[in-house]
C-alpha cells in the first residue's frame, strides 16, 4: 500500500505491517560514509545538498554515519516544552539547538551515539513511509542482536527499544530507548535518520523530555553489556543490519567521491539517467 509523505496512516496499518516480512524489490549497491565527529548544522547542510544531486541522478543511494557534538534538535512537529531547560542555560553548558524539518520529536544527539542519514531514492525501492520507519528500526533490532541484546518495536512508539533494569539500588524494570528515528522525505527522497546509542553520556537526556514521552528512558550499547564497544564495532553492527534489511550491499565511498556527486562531474555507476 502506497502512502504520500504527509498521509495519516491508521495505527491498526502501523500494527498489520510491523508483523508482515514483505520481499524486497532488487535494490543496487548502495555508498557509504563515516563523516567522524561533525557538527549538526553541517551535516544538515550537506544531506540538503546530497539529496538534490540524488534528485537529479547526480548521486548514487548513500548511508552516512557520524557523531555531533552535544547538540538537541527539536523535529517539525515537537513542542518546545519538552526541552526542559532554557537555551542560554543549553549555550552556557556547550549544548547547541537546532529545530530541523525531520519528523518526530526532540532528542539529544551527541558523543558516543552513532547518527545514520540514509540518503535514497524510495522510487526506485518503495514507496511508503510506514515501512521505511520500520525498515530502519529492523535495521537497529538487528545491530543490537549482533551484540547479543533483544531489542523490539512498542506500537505507537516509533523507535527500538530494550526491557532492561533502570539500574541504581531501585532494581526497576522497565522499556528503554536505544535508537531513535526522525526522517523527512522530499519527492520520495531520504533524509534524517536514526540515532543509535553507544556509549552516550545519558545524563544529557535529562535536558529534555525524550520523544516527547513522558516517563521515557535512554539506554546504550555499553550500559547494556557492562563493557566498552568500540566504535567501528557499532558501526560494523549498523552496517550489516541495514544491508540485510534492505538487501543492499554497502560499498565504500571517500570524500572526494562525494565532492563530485555534488559537483555534478561524475555519474555514479548504476544510476538512472534523468
Amino acid at each position: 500500500m502506497e502512502k504520500l509523505p504527509g498521509e495519516t496512516i491508521s495505527p491498526n496499518v502501523v500494527a498489520e505491517r510491523c508483523q508482515t516480512h514483505e520481499e524486497l524489490p532488487p535494490m543496487k549497491d548502495c555508498r557509504t560514509l563515516d563523516l567522524g565527529r561533525i557538527a549538526y548544522g553541517e551535516a544538515a547542510a550537506l544531506q540538503q545538498r546530497l539529496v538534490a544531486a540524488r534528485k537529479i541522478g547526480a548521486a548514487p543511494d548513500l548511508l552516512l554515519f557520524c557523531e555531533h557534538p552535544h547538540v538537541i534538535t527539536l523535529g517539525r512537529n515537537g513542542k518546545r516544552e519538552h526541552l526542559r531547560v532554557s537555551e542560554d542555560l543549553l549555550r552556557q553548558n556547550g549544548v547547541e539547538f537546532h529545530p530541523t524539518n525531520r519528523g518526530g520529536d526532540i532528542t539529544y544527539h551527541g558523543p558516543g551515539q552513532i547518527v545514520g542519514y540514509p540518503v535514497l531514492d524510495l522510487n526506485g525501492i518503495r514507496r511508503d513511509v510506514v515501512w521505511y520507519v520500520r525498515q530502519l528500526e529492523q535495521s537497529m533490532i538487528e545491530a543490537a542482536s549482533s551484540f547479543g541484546i533483544r531489542a523490539f518495536r512498542v506500537p505507537g512508539r516509533t523507535g527500538v527499544w530494550v526491557e532492561e533494569s533502570a539500574g541504581g539500588d531501585a532494581g526497576a524494570v522497565g522499556e528503554e530507548k536505544l535508537g531513535a528515528i526522525g526522517v523527512h522525505i522530499s519527492r520520495w527522497v531520504t533524509s534524517h535518520g536514526f540515532a543509535y546509542n553507544v556509549s552516550t553520556d545519558l545524563r544529557f537526556f535529562d535536558l529534555i523530555t525524550p520523544c516527547g514521552i513522558a516517563g521515557c528512558r535512554a539506554t546504550s550499547l555499553e550500559k547494556l553489556l557492562g563493557r566498552p564497544v568500540s566504535r567501528a564495532d557499532a558501526i560494523a553492527g549498523l552496517s550489516s543490519g541495514f544491508s540485510d534489511t534492505f538487501g543492499v550491499g554497502l560499498v565504500p565511498a571517500d570524500a572526494a567521491e562525494v565532492a563530485g556527486w555534488l559537483a555534478g562531474e561524475a555519474q555514479p555507476v548504476g544510476a538512472p539517467a534523468r
